[in-house]
């Protein structure tokens, strides 16, 4: 007889044992809350895969095949002028393009002519259906990060309160911006960017991470400043997973933020990677990413180099910094992230107002990042987001 306790304490894995691919598909099935995708088709797709479990080739053709017929749908839909199936079909066909160069090489030409479709087809989606929706460029150093700025849904008047809101260590503002919808739908703008080592930024301008996120948080400030529908003393920041780490590092030193979430919290992210990479050398799934990705993300040749520039990527002496607001939301049960992690960044932060909601099994949202029950938590940072701005 099954457990029912055991069930209720026990997320949905597509590929039982495959973390990696499971997860991915998590991702998928939550984005269909947006029309991003359906879940006939993730289905279809993982059941296609179900024989060839981590053969990440077959994964990328699995996904491309089916993010071309969703583009194929969307233009015939276009030309009979059908606005708002094309955009629907062209929102999932961006993100099943993204699904298929997820676990490529960066040295896979297939990875870059991937990306390059989910930028096209969500491009012609949003416009239809993210109302006001602008690709913008954000100052930083010598050249710009690419972002998207949504503004609120719902009638809000400018000068809006609006949200920067980074990606995490291997998903782009593509997935991000429906995300933001949430925001919007509350009042909020959003700007959507790829920072250092993520999404366009990374794989088009070759732009790698850096441990110092508030050089890149201030110039999307600058940016937000010199707008006329922003109000430029009511700005938040939010990053997703590594994002836990980004977030919380530019509140600490960008002081013009005045309330930061970090969905899913880091402490010590060197300290992860060590316990990741023996995973990976054993050949286990229990990771979000292949091991190639990392270096790629931090601009480096080998795993060697990637630790040893993790090193400075810890909270540990900047959580004393951070006086804003701040959330942290954090799964019970994540198992790439230890809950642990979240517990000891809340109780170096030194703000007055700061607040830790761990989702537990029984109520959803207690995996990584809560993509077991991505609308329990991203509706409870919305909320927080737009009644502390």
């Amino acid at each position: 007889m099954v457990d029912r306790a055991e069930m209720d304490t026990h997320w949905f894995e597509y590929f039982p044992g495959h973390y990696m691919w499971s997860q991915a598909m998590m991702m998928a099935f939550g984005l269909a809350t947006w029309h991003a995708a359906d879940f006939g088709d993730v289905d279809r797709v993982g059941r296609r895969l179900k024989s060839r479990l981590g053969d990440n080739d077959a994964w990328h053709k699995e996904w491309r095949t089916i993010a071309e017929e969703a583009e194929e749908r969307a233009v015939d839909a276009e030309r009979r002028g059908r606005a708002v199936t094309a955009s629907d079909a062209f929102l999932r066909a961006a993100t099943y393009y993204f699904l298929a160069e997820r676990f490529l090489s960066h040295e896979d030409p297939g990875k870059l002519d991937a990306y390059r479709r989910c930028l096209a087809c969500f491009a012609r989606g949003a416009a239809v259906a993210m109302s006001g929706v602008e690709k913008v460029e954000v100052p930083y150093e010598r050249t710009h990060l690419s972002a998207y700025f949504l503004p609120p849904s719902g009638g809000a008047r400018p000068p809006y309160p609006a949200v920067v809101f980074f990606d995490g260590l291997d998903i782009c503002k593509e997935i991000t911006a429906h995300y933001a919808r949430e925001l919007n739908r509350r009042g909020l703008a959003v700007l959507t960017v790829d920072g250092p080592g993520q999404g366009e930024s990374l794989r088009l301008q070759g732009i790698p991470t850096r441990h110092d996120y508030e050089v890149a948080a201030g110039g999307a400030v600058d940016y937000l400043e010199r707008r006329k529908d922003v109000d430029a003393k009511r700005l938040g920041i939010m990053a997703l997973s590594m994002g836990g780490y980004y977030a919380p590092r530019c509140a600490a030193f960008e002081k013009r933020f005045k309330a930061c979430v970090a969905w899913g919290a880091h402490y010590d992210y060197h300290a992860l990677w060590i316990k990741r990479r023996q995973v990976m050398e054993v050949g286990g799934s229990q990771i979000s990413a292949p091991k190639f990705h990392l270096p790629w993300v931090l601009g480096v040749q080998t795993m060697d180099e990637a630790m040893e520039g993790l090193k400075r990527f810890t909270l540990a002496g900047v959580a004393k910094h951070i006086t804003c607001p701040i959330l942290i939301t954090h799964g019970e049960r994540d198992t790439i992230v230890p809950v642990e992690n979240a517990y000891r960044l809340f109780d170096e932060i030194a703000s007055t107002d700061k607040e830790l909601r761990v989702f537990k099994p029984t109520e959803g949202g207690a995996e990584h990042c809560q993509i077991d029950a991505v609308q329990v938590g991203l509706g409870y940072m919305a909320d927080w987001m737009a009644e502390h701005l």
